[in-house]
């Protein structure tokens, strides 16, 4: 059985934090990540593999890092 990775707690507060105060609208940011949570979810069900971070802590993590580097950032805060 594999086991998760470990994610700092404080960075992750930290991206979140960036991602809801990037947002114009708190909820609709909310929704964003756990409808990416959710498609990566089923995404992760067919390759078992890549089971190392939840999905919402993978959404939070992948979203900030699209707001860090506004090349990869597509339709997510429109």
């Amino acid at each position: 059985m594999s086991k998760r990775q470990v994610v700092d707690s404080t960075q992750l507060t930290r991206r979140a934090e960036e991602l809801i105060s990037a947002a114009p609208n708190r909820y609709r940011i909310t929704v964003q990540v756990a409808n990416r949570a959710k498609r990566r979810r089923y995404e992760d069900f067919d390759n078992m593999d890549d089971h190392q971070m939840k999905p919402v802590l993978r959404a939070i993590m992948e979203m900030s890092d699209e707001l860090t580097q506004p090349e990869i950032i597509g339709e997510s805060f429109k």
